[in-house]
């Protein structure tokens, strides 16, 4: 069993940044973010294989969200910025053991957070 633990997100006005930082209790195949805005399905947001270095982004953030490259194996660290309205969701960190599929689909992970509220004011 892993656990996730999350912080960081917050309320921000639009063109501001926030920062949301994941940490896995074992080592982990991948780590990722998640994002569930009301109506929405859930959608991959980022995501870093730790044992390859690999970091991955949704179309959608590429250019204003960064995967810190301070991490270590088992953490997540995403800089937000330029932030805007579309961006306001809960956001979730999600964790697999292994590959079961590419990182931006939810069935491809297991272990999920409690999610952080992100609220981008316009």
């Amino acid at each position: 069993q892993v656990q996730l633990v999350e912080s960081g997100g917050g309320s921000v006005q639009a063109g501001g940044s926030l920062r949301l930082s994941c940490a896995a209790s074992s080592d982990i195949y991948t780590i990722a973010w998640f994002r569930e805005a009301p109506g929405k399905r859930r959608e991959g947001v980022a995501a870093r294989y730790p044992w390859t270095s690999e970091k991955h982004y949704a179309d959608s953030v590429k250019g204003r969200f960064t995967i810190s490259p301070d991490n270590t194996k088992n953490t997540l660290t995403l800089q937000m910025s330029d932030l805007k309205p579309d961006d306001t969701a809960i956001y979730y960190c999600a964790a697999a053991l292994r590959y079961t599929g590419p990182w931006y689909e939810a069935a491809s992970l297991n272990y999920w957070g409690q999610g952080t509220q992100v609220t981008v004011s316009s």
